[in-house]
């Protein structure tokens, strides 16, 4: 009978949404990132409204990055020794009371940058990382133990559904809630949905930690994942091409220069465009989630991150609002796949007692990538101009995918169906 359910659940694309504790965790997870996305987007605004520098915005990712890049290994290091849910409740805990700070210090800015200038957006913002350092890998090593093996793929999925689902309608409400009702007002919201995720994730049930080695010192247990990781080629080379994908690819940073000079939109049109990839993300993992790309599952992963590469080529060209709309909501459909790959390999190769470890990892290679591609970004727009440094960038996603096909054989051949 057991081998019957488990066989229906595989052929069941809601199958992981059947269990409750799944359910829980993962709405709790919805509305903290709804709420991180709108924040992003209004202190994006903020800050551009506030210096008209290309540079600010990028240091709002570096900001964020230098903080979490810090303390991410010994942050997965306390995923596996300390109750996972307690790390996701008081990491959320502070997101809230970071979003409280900004909407205090909404209030007040206009004095405020006449003395420090956007410095204390950035220390607010470099807390919310150190905060998603310590979050990331207890979450994702929480999941992964209240989620049967057969349903990872599954599971997969669905989380970069929900996640999506959220980026896309988070930017939206914040771009639109900025634009028809101002900053106090949106930060409220942001306030509010956070406080929402907090009731989810303390209500949601605490899972044992699995057995360890006893007596194993902190240094041992933090080269451990890093060794795991490193010596699994496909892992690895999965990790790495994801990286830089999102590290030269990413256009997000600059949506508001875009947004403001090129297609002329205002914060409304910023909140469509930062939309946009995650909508084109939802609607690929939807599809995904009836053909799970478990089948030449390498060469999907190369065309997937390509593809990326020359949207966010065509998007730096185009000057359409609407064309542009189109051009990130395809790159987010390619991005899904590679995240639905990566997320698979990673629950399906990982031991329960180094998930942390190795899901810290994992942000190094992809978590960071994102607040680092923000600065990096910024600072090619700086020294090369707005539109030649997104082309530059979507050109050297390119130019890796190409180096990754030749040099890593076992990525290319990659097969996720009977991985074991």
């Amino acid at each position: 009978m057991s081998r019957f359910k488990s066989l229906f659940y595989q052929n069941d694309a809601y199958a992981v949404l059947r269990i409750g504790g799944y359910r829980r965790f993962i709405t709790g997870r919805f509305f903290l990132t709804f709420a991180i996305q709108m924040q992003s987007v209004i202190v994006g605004w903020q800050v551009y409204d506030l210096t008209h520098d290309v540079l600010s915005l990028g240091l709002i990712g570096l900001s964020e990055a230098i903080p979490f890049l810090t303390v991410a290994l010994f942050a997965g290091h306390m995923a596996d020794i300390v109750n996972r849910k307690l790390i996701i409740a008081i990491t959320a805990t502070v997101y809230v009371i970071c979003a409280i700070v900004l909407l205090y210090m909404s209030y007040i800015m206009p004095v405020l940058y006449q003395t420090a200038g956007v410095l204390p957006l950035y220390i607010i913002i470099a807390i919310t990382g150190l905060a998603r350092a310590f979050f990331f890998p207890a979450q994702s090593a929480y999941m992964a133990q209240i989620v049967p093996r057969s349903l990872y793929a599954n599971s997969s999925t669905w989380n970069s559904t929900i996640w999506h689902i959220a980026a896309v309608s988070g930017p939206a409400v914040g771009g639109l809630i900025y634009g028809f009702a101002g900053i106090h007002a949106a930060f409220i919201c942001v306030v509010f949905f956070s406080v929402i995720s907090l009731i989810f994730f303390y209500t949601s049930k605490s899972v044992p930690l699995p057995a360890r080695k006893a007596g194993e010192k902190i240094f041992t247990s933090l080269s451990t994942g890093l060794k795991f990781v490193f010596g699994h080629q496909v892992l690895l080379g999965a990790l790495a091409l994801d990286m830089f994908g999102v590290l030269f690819g990413g256009a997000v940073a600059l949506l508001p220069v875009f947004a403001s000079e090129v297609l002329h939109a205002g914060p409304q049109g910023l909140g469509f465009l930062r939309a946009a990839p995650a909508f084109g993300a939802v609607m690929m993992a939807l599809i995904l989630a009836y053909y799970p790309p478990v089948h030449r599952s390498g060469i999907k992963l190369l065309w997937a991150v390509g593809g990326f590469g020359a949207c966010i080529i065509f998007f730096a060209l185009s000057g359409n609002f609407y064309i542009s709309i189109g051009l990130l909501a395809l790159s987010g459909m390619f991005d899904n796949v590679s995240v639905i790959i990566r997320g698979t390999i990673l629950q399906m190769y990982t031991p329960d007692e180094m998930r942390g470890r190795v899901a810290s990892v994992n942000s190094l290679f992809v978590g960071s990538s994102n607040e680092l591609g923000s600065f990096e970004s910024g600072l090619a727009a700086k020294l090369l101009g707005l539109i030649p440094s997104v082309v530059f960038g979507g050109g050297m996603t390119v130019m890796i995918v190409l180096a990754t096909a030749g040099l890593a054989p076992k990525l290319r051949k990659m097969e996720i169906k009977g991985m074991k």
